[in-house]
């Protein structure tokens, strides 16, 4: 009863508007203050320990490699590089806003860093042509889900940390769902694109055009590889890697491009430090939470009612779906995965289920909470780009949700689309 009160408490202060990270400081204080089953001390010790881990670092070292490459033009060379491969087919820039998402994904790591850096570049693009705005905003606020998934998706760093799941494979188990998820929103634009009234997409494609656009591409294209390299073959930390791809978009945005400048600079870290800052905030309440599940035995509690209902491991991933669904509607990624992560594992892997299988089908059904309401964060964020109704832009992405509720079954009920790279890379269970 004690922890479903202060459950009860966490969403209480959500809904009134606090802050995640305080509610569950709150909520986890007045658990302390009621029971009496801890010093009050143990919160700031919690909250110290939290944030020792030195792993902790590839987050803010991830998150400014996208916000660099943004304020350099680096996201627009890789975007030309992109649109160069459309050529003149009808809905040729729609499949291309879903391809430079997956392209830029592999080294920005977050959904909302993807659609501030291509949305304001495709949006009016896709206008010209004669794409309806909301088709427009929607198309780049669904492909825009693809940042977080394919890897290095921030909070596939974010999930191993809470549960000690393997980052590389993580981010290995996340590449097959990703590419699903991004064919499954190519069918919803060939429905689509057949209705709209289009202006033919003049390209040139002829093999100087093609040199001359690698040629200014190259350098920000081999970010994504120093990344996956480095996370394969597994020559460094996944903390080094995210701080080599990092001062690697430095060194060619200082000198080899040389538009970075002071100014762009100071922007990216800030951006970086207020975002690295909420993430950060949440891992120094994460302490208390695990305190409080351990101490009330809610894990066996749950494995309890699993084996006295015998459940499936097939019924199990559908409620946890279902669970997650719901969650990612009404609070960001980050604390349910927090709160819920180092929960539900355990007992899928008592289930008999591969732990990366069920960590990723966690990120990807959660990561689809960015394109619904009421707290769809690249819903609002497309909503400011495109200067739309939220309505408006919510009512034209039904269509992409549901492609990518399509993606998601296949993963859960698949688990060889997830196990597999893995498994190849890593071996069975390393």
């Amino acid at each position: 009863m004690a922890i479903l009160m202060i459950f009860i408490v966490m969403f209480a202060f959500m809904f009134i508007g606090m802050d995640i990270f305080v509610s569950m400081a709150v909520a986890g204080s007045s658990y302390l203050i009621a029971t009496g089953n801890g010093p009050l001390s143990m919160i700031s010790n919690n909250m110290v320990n939290g944030m020792s881990n030195i792993s902790l670092l590839a987050i803010p070292f991830f998150i400014l490699v996208g916000e660099l490459m943004n304020v350099s033009g680096m996201t627009d060379k890789m975007l030309k590089f992109s649109l160069f491969f459309i050529g003149k087919f009808k809905g040729g820039l729609a499949h291309a806003c879903i391809v430079v998402n997956a392209i830029f994904s592999l080294v920005s790591g977050s959904g909302p860093a993807d659609a501030a850096a291509i949305s304001p570049i495709l949006i009016p693009k896709m206008k010209e042509e004669g794409y309806p705005e909301d088709f427009a905003a929607a198309c780049n606020a669904a492909g825009a889900v693809l940042g977080p998934v394919i890897p290095p998706g921030i909070p596939m760093v974010f999930l191993a940390l809470i549960t000690n799941l393997s980052i590389g494979r993580l981010f290995l188990g996340a590449m097959i769902p990703g590419i699903l998820m991004a064919l499954c929103m190519h069918f919803i634009i060939l429905l689509k694109v057949p209705k709209f009234d289009l202006k033919p997409h003049e390209a040139t494609t002829n093999w100087k055009a093609f040199c001359e656009v690698l040629r200014e591409s190259w350098l920000a294209l081999l970010a994504p590889v120093i990344i996956i390299v480095g996370v394969l073959t597994g020559m460094a930390t996944v903390t080094e890697i995210a701080m080599v791809a990092t001062f690697y978009i430095m060194f060619i945005g200082f000198f080899v491009y040389r538009n970075l400048t002071l100014k762009g600079m100071f922007i990216a870290f800030k951006n970086t430090a207020i975002f690295s800052a909420s993430i950060m905030a949440l891992f120094a309440v994460a302490g208390i939470f695990s305190y409080m599940i351990a101490v009330e035995g809610l894990g066996a509690q749950l494995i309890a009612l699993i084996e006295q209902y015998n459940m499936s491991p097939t019924m199990f991933l559908f409620f946890c779906n279902v669970l997650f669904i719901i969650l990612g509607m009404i609070m960001d990624a980050n604390p349910a995965m927090l709160i819920f992560g180092p929960l539900l594992l355990p007992i899928a892997t008592k289930l008999g289920i591969d732990p990366t299988h069920f960590g990723t089908v966690m990120i990807c059904n959660l990561m689809i909470g960015l394109i619904t309401p009421p707290v769809g964060a690249l819903l609002f964020l497309e909503t400011k780009i495109s200067g739309l109704p939220f309505e408006k832009v919510t009512k034209a992405s039904i269509p992409f949700v549901v492609s990518l509720l399509v993606a998601q079954a296949i993963t859960t009920y698949v688990p060889w689309t997830v196990t597999y790279l893995p498994n190849l890379v890593f071996g069975v269970g390393g």
